[in-house]
Formats: structure tokens, C-alpha cells, sequence
């Protein structure tokens, strides 16, 4: 008779399936790389304050002061985009989707 191997549990059901919100990863990092001075990726994600905070720091800092605040949030927005990119989907979902961790 052979041994019994125990066969890990799947927290998602089916081999193939995403967690949920794992679909918005790669819509969110992209965006957050091409239009994240606008950001495009928080509205994916769900966190409209911070999407208008971002959008609001990057008009205004553009109209006055010479925009550097907007070169800052231009550099948040594309270490947030690799950063949801480089993650794991279930990572991704647990941390930004179930945890709704706002910023990076």
C-alpha cells in the first residue's frame, strides 16, 4: 500500500483561478507607470481620495512651484507601478484589494 501525500489547499477552489482583484493588477501598473501623475491607478483600484490627492498635488504643484511636487508624485506613481507588478497575485490581492493598503 502506498503512503497518502496531503494535497495543499487551494484558498481560491480550482488550480486556475485568481484571487479576487487580481485582474486590476496589471491595469494598475500600468497606468501607474504611463498616467500615474494623474492617478489613473488608484481610480482601478478603488481609492478615490488618494487619486484625487494625487491629482490635486500635481496640478497644483505644477501651477505653483515650478512643479517639483509633481516630479514627486510622477516618482511615487512608478515605484508604485513596478511594485504591484513585481508582485505575486495573491500578494497583490491581499495587500491592495483585501487590505486596501492606499500607498505604496
Amino acid at each position: 500500500m502506498l503512503p497518502q501525500v496531503a494535497m495543499p489547499i487551494q484558498p481560491y477552489g480550482a488550480y486556475d483561478q485568481k484571487p479576487p482583484g487580481a485582474d486590476k493588477k496589471l491595469a494598475a501598473g500600468i497606468c501607474a507607470i504611463l498616467l500615474g501623475s494623474f492617478g489613473v491607478h488608484k481610480f482601478i483600484l478603488g481609492y478615490t481620495t488618494e487619486g484625487i490627492i494625487m491629482v490635486t498635488v500635481w496640478v497644483l504643484g505644477l501651477i505653483f512651484l515650478c512643479g517639483i511636487p509633481s516630479l514627486i508624485i510622477n516618482i511615487i506613481a512608478i515605484i508604485e507601478g513596478v511594485t504591484y507588478l513585481t508582485r505575486s497575485d495573491e500578494e497583490f490581492s491581499n495587500t491592495y484589494i483585501r487590505g486596501k493598503k492606499g500607498w505604496f
